[in-house]
């Protein structure tokens, strides 16, 4: 097939029939996006990020699934566990957003809801649950980092 002057591809099976065909490119994988972002120059691998929440998923697999146990028996009010829903639902969405909708900004307010959810659970929780809410201190230090990494990342890529 013959490519036009302006980068289509053009083609036809007769004489009067000529279909133009956008010249379409494979969509770009999200690691080829992420990696051509204007990032700062602490940032992480893509490795090591995926190592660290390795780490930080058992942790709030065993303080989230605690407070969820506690409340669906009764032993918590629902509004203390309030805050570690939001934060889960709030986490488990910023992949789609991030690198599916690849949406910088809403990304950036989505890391901003796990950010202050994580205090909110944090205060929440202590008066009930103190390990619970020092469980979380390893989980709040790599979302700060991560927020500020996010923050930086969308103001550089506008």
């Amino acid at each position: 097939m013959p490519a036009g002057l302006d980068g289509r591809w053009i083609h036809g099976q007769n004489a009067g029939d000529v279909t133009v065909v956008l010249n379409e490119r494979p969509p770009m994988d999200w690691l080829t996006w992420y990696n051509g972002l204007a990032k700062p120059s602490w940032t992480p691998s893509p490795r090591t990020i995926g190592l660290i929440w390795q780490i930080l998923y058992p942790i709030i697999l065993v303080s989230f699934g605690f407070v969820f146990v506690q409340a669906f028996r009764g032993k918590l009010a629902w509004v203390v566990a309030l805050p570690f829903a939001i934060n889960l639902v709030a986490n488990l969405v910023f992949t789609p957003i991030q690198f599916g909708m690849r949406n910088l900004l809403l990304a950036s307010v989505d890391i901003g809801i796990v950010w202050a959810t994580i205090i909110w659970a944090v205060v929440a929780v202590w008066p009930h649950y103190r390990w619970v809410a020092v469980a979380q201190v390893p989980y709040f230090v790599w979302v700060s980092t991560a927020t500020v990494l996010q923050m930086s990342i969308a103001l550089s890529n506008r």
